[in-house]
């Protein structure tokens, strides 16, 4: 298959410019008038301008503080010694992680504990019953 080159037609297609202006639909044009868009040819006006210096004034200061409140957290937390790796993303999604590591140590610990606590417990009835024979079932 041959590559197509730009300017070249499809076979039953005519140019664009060879095409004819397709027709006015009479009855449309006979009942009222087609509307004619307003289009200004020079950029933005004064008022526009203004507008748009607000708006990026208000994000760039936006910015900063979200910017100035992260070095303050920053600091706070090498002031306070918290020594937690950092990842790359270091928002929200850290954030929530050391929550949920921390429930689960939380709850891994209790586990461990009451584990252990019944094993002792089987223990101590294991020598009170086997070995000293002190309870008799």
């Amino acid at each position: 298959m041959a590559k197509r080159v730009r300017g070249t037609v499809r076979p039953g297609r005519r140019r664009a410019a060879n095409r004819p202006q397709p027709r006015p639909n009479t009855l449309r044009e006979a009942t009222a008038p087609a509307p004619s868009p307003e289009r200004r040819t020079g950029g933005l006006t004064a008022e526009e301008e203004r507008r748009a210096a607000e708006i990026e004034a208000r994000i760039v200061e936006q910015e900063r503080s979200v910017e100035e409140t992260r070095r303050r957290r920053d600091t706070r937390e090498r002031l306070a010694g918290d020594e937690r790796p950092r990842t790359a993303q270091a928002g929200g999604l850290a954030a929530e992680a050391s929550q949920e590591y921390a429930y689960v140590v939380r709850d891994v610990r209790r586990i461990v504990l009451i584990g252990g606590g019944l094993v002792g417990i089987l223990f101590v009835l294991f020598i009170l019953i086997d070995v000293t024979h002190i309870l008799t079932i």
